[in-house]
């Protein structure tokens, strides 16, 4: 049971600025956020951006101080995550304390590599906080921004977070949290400075022992993404697909079984997994069925692709129609197109008819798509960036839009996930080619792809910036094959001319941003959470935290400040 804790070690200081300035104003403005929560029903994450406007319109209505809105995001943001916190066992979560809330002066604590090690001497707040948090099963670390944060987070050891800092560091904090959907509540300290500062601890209390009946969790990615890849060991794949001694059927699943990053097949059955009732199975053999499928659509369209970019090495082996020729590789395609759309008619009875019509759709998209590569190919001219993007949108976008509405419509949700999900995967499409064009530049040997023919996000951009002679080059290269470019570190140097990557950097993260922000309307938080997620995944945009200086083992004795 909580203890209440009365005792204050250290006398009171007038909170900073930013901050209500008494205990009654506080409460106050708490409640007008609780109330403004319940009424708009938001649902995590929510970008900084969107709370920023949600926090102006507070302000705007209840009369509240501009200077105090930083405050009001953290309450809110808190009120968006509450439920979701109470749902999480204590056992699954976190409880972040700063090291300044200790009494400098007379601490007596040691450090290490991840932060301060209380000696629980009584003097200040944290040993309390500490003890009361351990004895209901928090994992507690007493340290500002540490990168053993995200990742305990990463290997699933940890749900959610519950934090105490001050508000510099919880704005610099909040795009970790945000990226990587991690469900917190925040509680600011009363004033900045890194040491001996203050805290509403009955606010910390409350938060710690937050709890509540719902136990959906947090899907584990990393935990899923191996069991996806594991569904295509040749050992599943025989048993699935039974392909027997038949020579086609026993290729085709060699080829399935091939490496891969398997994101689409992960993406169906994330988003299953997302929308399911509890009581469904999490693998059942309707959800394999769909997800090998998927897989089967995507391993089909790199034959072909492949044999119409005369590519001959895939996966560090030599591509299909490379090893068995281009009528053996056609028809295996063709095999694996029939065999993805059996295996969704064999899924499921009650939507195997809607779960083909998404399918089909896309199929039919994505061949638009490479058509208009292909015949662009017959007659090559240079491209505008936005025909760069409609190609990419058309090629890549309905890939992502299959799986995700493959497993929505297998969890019987689609119906009211349809419109968001097509806005999703639209912009995650888009993003992740130009991030695929922008990788391809900085590979060994560089641009490999620029001169093969092939539209290029970073040819478009370079073309309309260029000098006019410069033009004239890279008109050539989009005309030509790259073994007539003769001169190709030339074409290199007008790219870091025109800063062609940089702004194609721009502009995936404008897509990137469009995706995180068609997550708007999503009402599901473990949906929502999830496809936030995704987008961290595949951009890696979680990068190492470090803020308020943060200790290290090589500091002063008594450790660094803050």
């Amino acid at each position: 049971m909580r203890r209440d804790i009365i005792a204050s070690i250290r006398p009171v200081r007038e909170p900073q600025a930013d901050i209500p300035s008494t205990k009654q104003q506080r409460n106050r403005v708490l409640g007008i956020v609780r109330e403004y929560a319940v009424k708009t029903s938001l649902v995590g994450p929510v970008s900084l951006d969107e709370l920023h406007r949600h926090c102006g319109r507070i302000i705007k209505t209840y009369g509240l101080k501009d200077v105090h809105l930083k405050f009001l995001v953290v309450l809110l943001n808190n009120e968006i995550w509450r439920q979701t916190v109470a749902g999480i066992p204590y056992n699954r979560r976190l409880l972040l304390l700063p090291k300044c809330l200790r009494d400098k002066d007379n601490c007596p604590a040691d450090f290490d590599e991840v932060g301060l090690v209380c000696r629980r001497c009584g003097r200040c707040i944290l040993s309390e906080l500490q003890a009361q948090a351990e004895q209901l099963g928090y994992a507690v670390l007493i340290a500002e921004g540490s990168p053993v944060v995200m990742s305990l987070i990463e290997t699933g050891r940890i749900e959610a977070i519950v934090g105490v800092s001050c508000l510099d560091v919880l704005e610099k904090t909040f795009p970790y949290m945000e990226a990587g959907a991690v469900p917190g509540i925040a509680i600011p300290l009363l004033y900045d400075g890194c040491e001996n500062t203050s805290v509403d601890v009955d606010w910390v209390l409350d938060a710690i022992y937050e709890t509540g009946d719902d136990r959906s969790g947090r899907i584990d990615l990393n935990s899923l993404r191996k069991k996806v890849r594991d569904l295509f060991t040749t050992e599943r794949l025989i048993s699935l697909l039974q392909p027997g001694g038949d020579p086609t059927a026993k290729t085709a699943v060699e080829w399935l079984g091939r490496s891969g990053k398997r994101w689409r097949p992960f993406l169906a059955v994330a988003a299953y997994q997302a929308l399911a009732k509890a009581t469904e199975p999490a693998f059942s053999q309707e959800l394999i069925k769909v997800a090998v499928a998927v897989e089967c659509f995507h391993k089909a369209s790199l034959v072909h692709d492949d044999i119409e970019d005369a590519d001959i090495m895939r996966y560090g082996q030599k591509t299909l129609h490379a090893e068995y020729g281009v009528p053996v590789a056609i028809n295996i395609g063709d095999y694996l197109v029939g065999q993805g759309y059996h295996l969704l008619a064999e899924a499921s009875t009650d939507c195997g008819a809607k779960m083909l019509q998404v399918a089909s759709a896309g199929h039919k998209q994505l061949c638009l798509g490479q058509g208009k590569e292909l015949f662009w190919m017959r007659e090559p001219r240079p491209l505008r960036v936005a025909e760069v993007i409609d190609i990419f949108e058309d090629k890549t976008s309905p890939a992502f839009e299959v799986a995700l509405r493959l497993g929505a419509i297998l969890a019987g949700r689609d119906e009211q996930l349809a419109q968001t999900l097509t806005e999703y995967s639209r912009s995650l499409g888009i993003a992740y080619q130009i991030m695929d064009d922008v990788n391809d530049l900085d590979a060994k040997p560089a641009g490999g792809d620029l001169c093969q023919n092939r539209p290029s996000v970073l040819l478009a951009i370079a073309f309309e910036r260029a000098a006019p002679d410069d033009k004239k080059l890279l008109e050539f290269v989009w005309r030509q094959s790259a073994g007539e470019v003769k001169d190709f570190n030339k074409v290199l140097n007008i790219l870091a001319q025109t800063r062609a990557k940089s702004i194609a950097l721009g502009l995936m993260e404008s897509y990137r941003l469009r995706a995180v922000s068609s997550l708007g309307a999503v009402q599901n938080a473990t949906l929502k959470g999830l496809l936030r997620r995704i987008i961290s995944k595949i951009f890696s945009d979680i990068d190492v935290m470090g803020c308020c200086n943060e200790y290290k083992a090589t500091d002063a004795e008594g450790g660094g400040s803050g």
